[in-house]
């Protein structure tokens, strides 16, 4: 930061989980105090993704974030009233994310490549060879209607596959099932309806895949906030708290 800015930054502006208890907030600002800055505030990231839309404007209203990111899935109702948030509830998965579809077309693709060769995929650089082709596929088909991958396999023998989006989206709904029973677990804790929610803001890489969007839309009657990039939209809360 000192470096960006051309001049020393002392102050900071930390976000943590909606779930995190006191001991853990104590723990993140001594932290920071270890590392010599002056942490003005402790922030929700839920009340950090809703200042980034400027939800605090609202004179009273009820939000969810749905917070999907590479290894976790956290889901935080809030009560926005004259600038004030009230965490409602909150609900996850702390091992559930974006690397589980990754592990997902992994397995299909190991399972196929064993089916069709007689190869067992155990060698480290076959598997990361296989993870990177899998999030890029992940990425690919967010934004086409199919993807091709293509690994070679020793001499003379190759894997290709073409996987569209409805197959896709198959694989994914497990997954995102798990997210929206989360969601409903969070609404009965606060003792609402899904229609109750006036806005939706949604987090995190994975949240990026139009399926994603979709199941959660329907399951709160409602277009969930988009326009800002979801990895950084606690970020730019967070800057928002500091202004």
């Amino acid at each position: 930061a000192d470096a960006h800015f051309g001049h020393s930054v002392a102050k900071a502006v930390i976000t943590v989980p909606a779930h995190f208890d006191d001991a853990q907030r104590q723990a993140t600002r001594d932290a920071g105090l270890i590392a010599g800055l002056d942490v003005v505030r402790i922030v929700n990231e839920p009340t950090a993704a809703a200042l980034a839309y400027g939800l605090d404007r609202a004179e009273t209203a009820t939000i969810a974030v749905y917070d999907f990111g590479g290894g976790t899935f956290d889901i935080s109702l809030l009560r926005v009233e004259e600038g004030l948030f009230e965490v409602l509830s909150v609900d996850g998965d702390t091992h559930l994310g974006g690397d589980d579809i990754d592990r997902t077309l992994m397995d299909l693709f190991t399972c196929e490549i064993r089916e069709q060769s007689g190869l067992d995929i155990d060698s480290p650089t076959i598997r990361q060879q296989l993870r990177t082709l899998a999030e890029q596929m992940k990425i690919l088909l967010s934004e086409e209607a199919d993807a091709k991958v293509e690994i070679a396999l020793g001499t003379n023998a190759a894997y290709r596959r073409t996987l569209t989006r409805p197959q896709f989206e198959a694989m994914l709904a497990p997954l995102v099932d798990r997210t929206l029973d989360a969601c409903r677990r969070a609404l009965r804790a606060a003792g609402m309806e899904a229609s109750a929610v006036q806005q939706v803001v949604m987090v995190g890489g994975s949240t990026r895949i139009p399926y994603v969007r979709r199941q959660v839309g329907e399951l709160f009657g409602r277009r969930p906030y988009t326009a800002l990039n979801p990895e950084q939209v606690v970020a730019l809360g967070a800057a928002v708290q500091g202004s």
